[in-house]
């Protein structure tokens, strides 16, 4: 996409949806970036009983409704995996799998990180750990890799790395247990479930990356990102929003914070075009 958004949203959970909501009642564009809606935990909830106007709704509805409300107030969704965000000088870049979009700020609001790097993740980021098939599978083609799936379109990224020619072992996330990834100079091998696998790369499919990840710098707090009263974060531009800005893990207070985080983007852009 060549179009600078005026605000780029990681996330299309409550907070992400309000924020996009608010933020279009000011006039502004707004792109929501987020993997597929399964991947929500809000998704999986049976029934939700204390949100305002909506007893008894199981939380497959409320997702659909609430991406249905952002569409028809002319927020744009993009799906996929938002793997980091950079500040380029007057706006902000998001890298989202192969893709790269601009905006003039950004709300952080993926929903709570629930998953640790695996030992090795980190260390073999870059050098032989990715996660993005389309960005480095051609590296890999004819060579040994290992998928970890621990989001809904897992499966399906495996099936593209099979396609341009690589070996694929695809491991289920809720069955892995004690993953860890070895090697020297790049990945050599794979632990899993106490079984070494050797490969060449392992591709790791979560819901997204961790906001500390995100963003070099954002500071973060117990797991959570560290916001003032208007979510603002210590980065200039950058707000957060929902559960990843802490506690209480309820759709109501997810819903406010996307709004609040909404409302001083809009100020922020609106500030730095008076200064320009």
């Amino acid at each position: 996409m060549d179009t600078v958004f005026d605000i780029i949203i990681i996330g299309s959970g409550p907070a992400g949806v309000s924020a996009a909501l608010t933020a279009r009642q000011r006039g502004k564009s707004a792109l929501i970036v987020t993997t597929a809606p399964e991947d929500s935990p809000l998704w999986k909830a049976e029934r939700v009983d204390n949100y305002p106007g909506f007893p008894g709704a199981s939380g497959r509805e409320l997702v659909e409704a609430f991406i249905a409300h952002a569409r028809a107030a002319g927020a744009e969704i993009m799906r996929g995996r938002a793997l980091a965000v950079a500040d380029l000088g007057g706006v902000f870049g998001v890298s989202v799998g192969a893709d790269f979009v601009q905006g003039r700020a950004v709300i952080l609001a993926p929903g709570l990180a629930r998953s640790k790097p695996y030992p090795g993740e980190e260390e073999f980021l870059g050098r032989g750990v990715s996660y993005c098939a389309t960005c480095d599978g051609m590296l890999y083609r004819g060579k040994r890799t290992a998928v970890i799936g621990l989001s809904a379109d897992a499966a399906e990224e495996a099936d593209y790395l099979r396609s341009i020619g690589c070996e694929v072992e695809f491991f289920d996330a809720a069955r892995a247990k004690g993953c860890a990834i070895h090697g020297g100079e790049r990945v050599t091998s794979l632990t899993v479930s106490g079984e070494e696998h050797p490969v060449d790369a392992v591709f790791i499919f979560r819901a997204g990356v961790s906001p500390a990840g995100l963003c070099p710098g954002l500071e973060t707090e117990g797991g959570r990102i560290v916001t003032d009263a208007a979510m603002a974060t210590n980065l200039p531009g950058i707000f957060a929003a929902g559960d990843a800005a802490g506690t209480p893990y309820q759709v109501a207070k997810a819903v406010g914070d996307g709004c609040a985080a909404a409302l001083s983007a809009c100020k922020f852009i609106e500030n730095k075009s008076k200064e320009e």
